[in-house]
């Protein structure tokens, strides 16, 4: 038995019209991906930034909501230029130190080889020796040559960087200042005051869970930041040979990387152990240790407490969201992968509740009308 499907023009014309138009949607994000991602961290930073805004602004005079963002806002530059001030001197001074030291490493390592002579002469491995030698001394040198033309190429990166930050910064600056204005307009638009308050309170929620998520994060972040930091004083106290000017870039490079779920504390960790070893070995494990021992702490105790109101996500969904944050937009993807995975449980939520409203309302009336008929 054979069964024919028949398509008018018209509904075969609309089908592919909608393809088109998802297509196309689909095209124009993927094109204007960089604009998306500048505007979604404008906009997590006005939220993250309109509670202390607002206890600004109940302190100034006439209750200024622009003064009072100007003043969070200084704030805030000053404390970014304070953490690249601090971290990026040290980073160039350290790769210095390790173009210079390798070679030392290379004349350390052959004069304490010959133990092997012997060896080395029965299987004739003295040339491939020597060319490996030869090769990680040139790729030293080669290294500190190019540091300064590495220096110079890294000039566009970094202004790129810095014009980003500063059109990220003016567009949550104008966010914080008319945003109540623009909400207020949003809420006289509805005609449905039932859906109005049922909204109300889904965008508080919604609010609540980004504004917590941060402030918990901060807390973490300058937590591991401090006890990186006494780390590292209480390793130089005992090995001289590691200067007390990695204290402060260490200290802010994991508070700077910790921001990132997951993933941030063991990187800042690596690089520090790298930074530490490049200067003393013991030091370096020690440190190892130390901070291996406190993420245990951190993980079932300091996080607990300082995010257990911020979310509900379970540690799957938390790594895949921080992981396609990340790898869709970088490291400002990782920091509000969580946020936004928080919201989307949240409408999810909302969703599910409505429909099991409206079963019961059915329900409810079908009981009803039977009772009615009976």
């Amino acid at each position: 038995m054979k069964t024919r499907i028949e398509i008018d023009t018209k509904t075969f014309v609309r089908f592919w019209l909608v393809v088109f138009a998802f297509a196309l949607a689909a095209l124009l994000l993927y094109v204007a991906r960089g604009a998306l991602v500048i505007l979604g961290v404008a906009f997590f930073m006005a939220l993250a930034l309109s509670r202390p805004v607002n206890k600004i602004a109940k302190r100034l005079p006439g209750n200024s909501r622009v003064g009072a963002t100007a003043v969070a806002f200084i704030g805030v530059v000053a404390f970014i230029g304070a953490i690249i001030f601090l971290v990026i001197p040290p980073i160039i001074e350290q790769s210095a130190k390790l173009a210079t030291t390798i070679p030392v490493w290379v004349e350390n390592a052959q004069s304490q080889w010959t133990v092997f002579n012997g060896f080395i002469d029965k299987y004739n491995l003295q040339p491939q020796i020597d060319n490996a030698l030869n090769s990680i001394r040139s790729s030293a040198a080669s290294f500190a040559g190019s540091a300064g033309q590495g220096f110079i190429a890294g000039i566009g990166s970094v202004l790129t960087f810095v014009g980003t930050s500063v059109i990220v910064l003016f567009i949550a600056f104008f966010m914080l200042v008319e945003g109540p204005e623009w909400m207020k307009r949003v809420w006289a638009l509805y005609s449905d005051r039932v859906a109005m308050e049922r909204h109300k309170v889904l965008a508080n929620r919604m609010y609540n869970t980004v504004t917590v998520f941060v402030t918990g994060q901060l807390t973490i972040a300058a937590i591991d930041g401090a006890v990186a930091g006494v780390g590292v004083l209480l390793l130089s106290l005992f090995f001289t040979d590691l200067p007390t000017s990695l204290i402060l870039p260490i200290a802010a490079l994991s508070f700077m990387m910790t921001m990132i779920p997951m993933f941030g504390a063991t990187i800042a960790m690596l690089f520090s152990i790298f930074l530490i070893g490049l200067n003393s070995l013991p030091a370096a494990i020690i440190y190892a240790v130390y901070f291996l021992i406190y993420q245990q702490v951190e993980a079932n105790v300091v996080t607990p407490m300082v995010q257990s109101k911020a979310n509900n996500l379970t540690a799957l969904i938390i790594l895949v969201s921080v992981t396609t944050g990340i790898w869709m937009f970088g490291l400002a993807g990782g920091i509000i992968a969580i946020p936004i995975a928080g919201c989307i449980k949240i409408l999810i939520e909302e969703y599910v509740a409505r429909i099991q409203r409206e079963r019961t309302r059915s329900a409810s009336r079908l009981k009803l009308a039977k009772e009615k008929a009976s």
